[in-house]
């Protein structure tokens, strides 16, 4: 049972902090990866490969502006998928929150914006 969060940047880290801060106060363990969907495609696909047989697990994905990140994560594996995008000001938002919610028909991504709830979410998810 973990979370497993896959980050499109190192500049994502602060606001996976947030959600890990969390995490650790409802007792749920995780690992943190940084693999961009663009940039390093195969990279994301053998983490997702590697945690395919790990029992309980949910992918939080941060990913900025064009969020491929959380498709690509929901598209190739059958674990759940929670997209928390990062956002600066509301123009940025608005840019992720589109991204985000886009995704193609057989690519669940449950978003959540608040990391709270993410980390709620997680912990409901792992613990039932």
């Amino acid at each position: 049972m973990k979370a497993v969060f896959i980050l499109g940047s190192e500049v994502d880290k602060p606001h996976a902090a947030k959600i890990t801060k969390e995490l650790k106060k409802l007792k749920i363990p995780f690992e943190i990866n940084v693999a961009s969907a663009h940039k390093n495609t195969r990279e994301v696909l053998a983490l997702l490969e590697k945690n395919e047989k790990a029992g309980k697990l949910v992918y939080i994905t941060i990913a900025g502006r064009s969020n491929a990140l959380s498709g690509v994560v929901a598209a190739n594996s059958t674990k759940p998928v929670i997209a928390c995008p990062p956002f600066k000001d509301k123009q940025d938002y608005l840019v992720n929150i589109h991204s985000t919610l886009q995704m193609p028909s057989k690519t669940p991504v449950l978003t959540i914006l608040d990391t709270g709830n993410c980390a709620e979410a997680v912990a409901r998810i792992l613990k039932n």
